[in-house]
C-alpha cells in the first residue's frame, strides 16, 4: 500500500458527544437541583392528569441535628419508592415531615439553661416553649437542604411539622377521641422512668445497654420460726424498702437446708434454716461462700406449706425505721418465678416492676411512693429518705449501697455480689432508668369500643392484630412477625410525659373525684370544641396562658370544679397521628386517610408503626397503611455498630463531598436494605467502579446517537438478529423492572439493569456493532438498525435508573435533550410492545453467545502470546459437533460477532492442538491469520482491500465512501 493512502477518518462516524467522561458529581449536582428547583419539577408532576394517586407517608425525623447515615439510607429508599412508582404511571406524592416536639428538643433548651446558671422552673411556660418551637424550626431548616442534596424529591416548600397550630389541634382532637370512648383512664402503675429527665418512658424510648448492678440475696423470716427463712435475690437492691410480698412457682421443687457450719467471711449462720427452690440451691449457697458439706437438705417443701406462710419484711423492728416496715409479707403463687436464675423466690415490689404490679392487682398489694420524679427517695422515708438511686448526672447514687448496708445491719444480707447485664436506658439521655409508680394515664387497648368501627375487631388489639394479619402487606415478612407478637403481649397504652414541650393532654379532671369515678373526666363536646377551636387559632401554647381553662370552661362548667391536666403527650402518640392531619387533611393526602407504604428501619416495630397502628386502630378503625418496608441497620466495613467514640462512623456529607450523592444512592441501591447494610471507604470505591462502568455504557450510546432522527428508524421486523436479540432483552427487562420496584427491590432491579449494561450491552452489543455503527454507510439498513435500538435503549435504561441515578440520568438525558424545561424526571418508564419478546430467538443467541466466548478466549490466547495484536488480524476455524448450532451460527456473521476479519464454520472433528473452552462443550477453534491486507477505514484485514475505486479501502468502505 503506497504511504500516498488518504486519510478517510473524517468519513469514520465517531461518537459525538458533551457527556463527560468524568462525572465531577460534587460540583455539578447543585446545578440539577437549582435547575429543578427553576422549573418547579414537583409541582409540575402534580399536573399529570388521569392517574391513580400513590402515597407515601413521611415517617417524621427528629429536629434536632445533623442527619447520620442512616437518615440517608432512610430517605433515599423512600425517594427511590416515590420517584420509581411515578415514573411507572402513578401520581406518587411525598410530603416530607418532622417530629418536632418532645424530649430531645426540651433536652438541648434545658442543657442551655445550665449552661447560663438558669433554672428552667423558674422560666415561663409559654416562653420556654417558644425556644424549643424556634430551636426545632431552626433544625427543619437545616436537614431539609441536607435531604434535598441527596436528591430526595418531595413537597419541600410545603411539609408537615407536628407543632404546627393545625397538626396541634388535630393531635389533641385525636386525643379526646379516646377521651370520649371511654379508653381513656388515669392509672397508678410502674413505668420506666428517667430519673434524669424526670418523666415516664414508652418501650420505644428505651435501648438496652450493658450495666453492673449490684446483686443480692435476702432472707425474709417466716414469721413465728425464729432460725427458718426464705431467701430472695434481686438486682435492684433500692426496691427492697418497697416490698410487699415474695413469690414463688407452684411447678418448682422446694427444699428445706439448714447450715451446719460457715466460715467468718460468710454472713450466713450456722443452725439457720433457708428455703430454697432446689435447682438454685447450690448457687445460692456458693454466693454465700459455704462449701460443700457445711449445709444439710432436711426434706422438701410443698407449695401448700409455702402458702401458709406469713413473712417479715427484712427491716421490720430496724432501730430508726420508725414502724415503716412492721407489716406481714405474703407468700404467693407467681407463674412468672421461674428456677433458671436467683433463688426459686421473686421479691415482689409492686410499684416498680410489671410483673411484680400484675401480682399486686391480683391479691390486693398496697403500692408504694417511696421514689421521687427525680429518682431519690422521698424526704421523710426512715433511714433512707432524700437518697438517690440514679444522680442526675445518670450514675448510681448511693441508695443501693445503703439498701445493702442496712440490710447487713439488720441480719438479712444471706450475700452479695455484683453482675454485668443488659438494662434499659434512655436514648436521650443514655441515662439508666428504673420501673416507678406514678399517676400516669392511659389508653385501654382491651377495652370493647361501641364506635361503628368493629369490622376489624372492637378493640384496640383486636383491630391492630387483623390489620397486621390481612390488611397490611411487610417487606420483609419478618416485619409481620416482630409488630404482631409485640401488639400481642403489649400493655395498656400509657400516653402522658411530665414535660412542658409537646401537645397537653387536653382534659379535665373533677376535683375530689377518684379516678375510677363515673365523673372523674370531665367529658362535654362542646368543652372540645372550644379547646381546638383555640389550638387552630393560636396553638397549643394557649393551654398554658394564664385563666385559659376559666375561659374554656366559662358558661359551660364552673372552673373551680376542675382541674386542668398539663401532662403532655407522648411523642409518639403525635407521629402516631400524622395520617390524620397529612393523609386525612391536606389536599396532597389519600381519600381514605391511608397511606400506600410506611417505610422506616426496623426500629420502628416498636416506634412509628407500632404508635401509628393504635391509634389509628383506636379512631379509623384499621391500620393507617398498606404495606409497611422496613430497613436495617448501618454497619462500618467490619461489620461494627457506627459510634462517634470508636471512630468509625461515616457521614453523608463526606461522603457526597468526595463523590457525590448518586454514589451514596448507589451504594443504597447495591444493598440488601432489608438486612444490617455495611459502608466504608473501600465499599464505597467498588460503588465507584461500578458507577463508573455504568457511566460508560450510557456515554456510549450518547456518542452513537448524534444526529439520530425518527426517519432514520428501522421497524423491528427488517432489523438483523443481534438487534432483535437486544429489544428482546428489553422486553423481559421491562416486566422485570416495573416487578422489582413495584416490589420495592432496588438491589433486585439494580443488579439486572447493571449486567445487562456490562454483559449484553457493552461485551456484546456495542462490542459488535461499534464497526457498523463508525464504519457503515450512514443508510445502512445494519447502523439505522443499531441507532434505533440505541435510541429504545437510552428511553428505557434513563427512566428504568432516574430513581435510583438522579443526577446521572438527568445529565443524560440533558446531554440529548437539553432545554429549559427538559428532564428526565417527568418522563414516564416507556411501554415496552411485548410482541418484542421473542423466546425461539432467545434461546438460539445462548449458543451463539457461548460459541461466541469460545471463539474469543480462543483469540486472547494468541493476543496473550503477542502472535496478533487485535482480533482482526485472525481468521479462525471453528469447529462445531451441534449441527444446529452449527446452523444458527451459519446463519448469522459470525466473524462479525467474533469481530474477527473472517471465520470457518465447520462440523469436522476438530484436531487435538484446537482451544475449547471447558464451559462451552462441542465447540473447538483453530487459530488462522485473516488473508488480505488492512483497510485503512475499518481495520479490517480482507484480501480484496486495495482493489476498489477509493485506495487502501475494502468494498463496505468504498461503498460508504461513494
Amino acid at each position: 500500500m503506497c504511504a500516498a493512502t488518504p486519510d478517510y477518518k473524517d468519513s469514520v462516524f465517531l461518537p459525538e458527544t458533551e457527556f463527560p467522561m468524568r462525572a465531577g458529581l460534587p460540583m455539578r449536582e447543585p446545578e440539577w437541583l437549582a435547575h429543578w428547583e427553576k422549573i418547579g419539577i414537583y409541582d409540575r408532576l402534580r399536573e399529570k392528569t388521569g392517574r391513580k394517586p400513590f402515597t407515601l407517608h413521611d415517617g417524621p425525623p427528629y429536629a434536632n441535628g445533623h442527619l447520620h447515615i442512616g437518615h440517608a439510607l432512610n430517605k433515599t429508599i423512600k425517594d427511590m419508592i416515590v420517584r420509581s412508582h411515578q415514573m411507572m404511571g402513578f401520581d406518587a406524592r411525598y410530603v416530607p415531615g418532622w417530629d418536632c416536639h418532645g424530649l430531645p428538643i426540651e433536652w438541648k433548651i434545658e442543657e442551655q439553661y445550665r449552661e447560663k446558671g438558669l433554672d428552667k422552673d423558674d422560666v415561663d411556660t409559654v416562653a420556654f416553649r417558644q425556644e424549643c418551637r424556634n430551636f426545632a424550626a431552626g433544625w427543619v431548616d437545616i436537614q431539609r437542604e441536607e435531604f434535598k442534596r441527596l436528591g430526595v424529591a418531595g413537597n419541600w416548600a410545603d411539609p408537615y411539622l407536628t407543632m404546627d397550630f393545625h397538626a396541634e389541634r388535630v393531635i389533641a382532637e385525636e386525643f379526646m377521641k379516646f377521651l370520649m370512648n371511654g379508653s381513656l383512664y388515669q392509672g397508678s402503675k410502674p413505668v420506666m422512668w428517667s430519673p434524669v429527665e424526670k418523666t415516664a418512658l414508652a418501650e420505644a424510648e428505651v435501648e438496652y445497654h450493658d450495666h453492673t448492678s449490684h446483686t443480692i440475696w435476702v432472707r425474709f423470716k417466716v414469721v413465728g420460726e425464729d432460725s427458718l427463712t426464705v431467701v430472695i435475690w434481686t438486682t435492684t437492691p433500692w426496691t427492697i424498702p418497697q416490698n410487699r410480698a415474695v413469690c414463688f412457682g407452684p411447678g418448682i421443687a422446694y427444699g428445706l437446708y439448714e447450715v451446719t457450719d460457715a466460715p467468718e467471711n460468710s454472713q450466713a449462720k450456722v443452725g439457720e434454716k433457708i428455703i430454697l427452690g432446689d435447682a438454685l440451691a447450690a448457687s445460692v449457697f456458693a454466693a454465700a461462700k459455704l462449701e460443700e458439706g457445711m449445709v444439710t437438705r432436711l426434706r422438701d417443701v410443698s407449695p401448700d406449706e409455702l402458702k401458709g406462710m406469713t413473712l417479715a419484711h427484712p427491716f421490720r423492728g430496724v432501730e430508726g425505721a420508725e414502724g415503716e416496715w412492721d407489716y406481714n409479707v405474703p407468700i404467693l403463687p407467681g407463674d412468672h418465678v421461674t428456677d433458671d436464675a436467683g433463688t426459686g423466690f421473686v421479691h415482689t415490689a409492686p410499684s416498680h416492676g410489671d410483673d411484680d404490679y400484675q401480682v399486686g392487682l391480683k391479691f390486693g398489694l398496697p403500692m408504694t411512693y417511696n421514689v421521687e420524679p427525680d429518682g431519690s427517695y422521698r424526704k421523710d422515708l426512715p433511714i433512707f429518705g432524700g437518697q438517690s438511686i440514679i444522680n442526675s448526672d445518670g450514675k448510681d447514687g448511693p441508695a443501693n449501697v445503703e439498701v445493702i448496708k442496712q440490710l447487713a445491719y439488720a441480719g438479712g444480707l444471706l450475700a452479695k455480689g455484683k453482675v454485668k447485664h443488659s438494662y434499659p436506658h434512655s436514648w436521650r439521655s443514655k441515662a439508666p432508668v428504673i420501673y416507678r409508680n406514678t399517676p400516669q394515664w392511659f389508653v385501654a387497648i382491651d377495652k370493647t369500643l361501641d364506635d361503628g368501627m368493629g369490622q376489624n375487631g372492637d378493640t384496640i388489639r383486636s383491630r391492630a392484630l387483623t390489620s397486621i394479619d390481612k390488611l397490611v402487606k411487610w417487606t420483609p415478612q419478618t416485619g409481620r412477625n416482630r409488630l404482631y407478637s409485640m401488639i400481642e403481649a403489649r400493655p395498656d397504652w400509657v400516653l402522658s410525659r411530665q414535660r412542658a414541650w409537646g401537645v397537653p393532654l387536653t382534659c379535665f379532671i373533677k376535683r375530689g373525684a377518684k379516678p375510677t369515678d363515673t365523673d372523674f373526666l370531665l367529658r362535654d363536646d362542646a368543652v372540645n370544641q372550644r379547646i381546638l377551636a383555640a389550638f387552630e387559632a393560636d396553638g397549643a401554647d394557649v393551654w398554658y396562658v394564664q385563666g385559659f381553662k376559666e375561659k374554656i370552661l366559662d358558661g359551660l362548667h364552673d372552673p373551680e370544679a376542675y382541674d386542668q391536666i398539663f401532662d403532655v403527650l407522648d411523642v409518639w402518640f403525635d407521629s402516631g397521628s400524622t395520617h390524620a392531619f397529612v393523609l386525612r387533611d391536606r389536599a396532597d393526602g389519600t381519600e381514605d386517610g391511608i397511606a400506600d407504604v410506611y417505610m422506616e428501619g426496623t426500629d420502628q416495630h416498636r416506634g412509628w408503626f407500632h404508635s401509628s397502628l393504635l391509634q389509628a386502630c383506636g379512631t379509623l378503625g384499621r391500620a393507617p397503611y398498606r404495606n409497611v418496608v422496613t430497613h436495617g441497620f448501618t454497619l462500618d466495613e467490619k461489620g461494627m455498630k457506627m459510634s462517634k467514640s470508636v471512630g468509625n462512623t461515616v457521614v453523608p456529607e463526606e461522603i457526597i463531598k468526595q463523590y457525590g450523592a448518586d454514589i451514596l444512592r448507589l451504594w443504597v441501591a447495591q444493598a440488601d436494605y432489608t438486612v444490617d447494610q455495611r459502608i466504608g471507604k473501600e465499599i464505597l470505591k467498588g460503588t465507584a467502579d461500578s458507577y463508573r462502568r455504568l457511566r460508560n455504557t450510557m456515554r456510549f450510546m450518547l456518542g452513537n446517537l448524534a444526529g439520530f432522527t425518527d426517519a432514520e428508524r428501522v421497524d423491528v421486523k427488517d432489523m438483523p438478529e443481534l438487534e432483535q436479540w437486544v429489544l428482546h432483552r428489553l422486553a423481559e427487562l421491562d416486566v422485570e423492572v416495573r416487578k422489582g420496584y413495584g416490589a420495592f427491590d432496588f438491589q433486585g432491579v439494580f443488579q439486572k439493569l447493571f449486567t445487562f449494561a456490562t454483559t449484553d450491552l457493552s461485551a456484546v452489543f456495542f462490542d459488535v456493532r461499534k464497526d457498523a455503527l463508525y464504519c457503515d454507510a450512514a443508510d445502512s439498513l445494519r447502523r439505522r438498525s443499531a441507532r434505533t435500538v440505541l435510541d429504545l435503549l437510552f428511553h428505557r435504561l434513563t427512566t428504568w435508573l432516574a430513581p435510583i441515578l438522579v443526577f446521572t440520568m438527568e445529565d443524560v438525558w440533558l446531554s440529548r435533550f437539553p432545554g429549559e424545561g427538559s428532564s428526565v424526571h417527568l418522563q414516564d418508564m416507556p411501554e415496552t410492545p411485548s410482541d418484542w419478546l421473542n423466546p425461539e430467538l432467545a434461546a438460539k443467541w445462548v449458543g451463539l453467545r457461548a460459541a461466541r466466548r469460545a471463539t474469543i478466549a480462543a483469540l486472547e490466547v494468541q493476543r496473550s502470546a503477542k502472535v496478533i495484536g487485535a482480533s482482526l488480524e485472525a481468521a479462525p476455524v471453528v469447529h462445531v459437533e451441534d449441527a444446529d448450532l452449527l446452523a444458527a451460527m451459519k446463519s448469522v456473521n459470525f466473524a462479525e460477532l467474533s469481530i474477527t476479519s473472517g471465520v470457518s464454520l465447520t462440523g469436522d472433528p476438530a484436531p487435538a492442538e484446537a482451544f475449547r473452552l471447558p464451559e462451552v462443550p462441542g465447540v473447538a477453534v483453530v487459530f488462522e491469520m485473516a488473508p488480505g491486507e488492512k483497510c485503512v477505514r475499518c481495520w479490517q484485514i480482507l484480501p480484496d482491500v486495495g482493489t476498489h475505486k477509493h485506495p487502501g479501502t475494502c468494498a463496505r468502505c468504498n461503498a460508504a465512501l461513494g
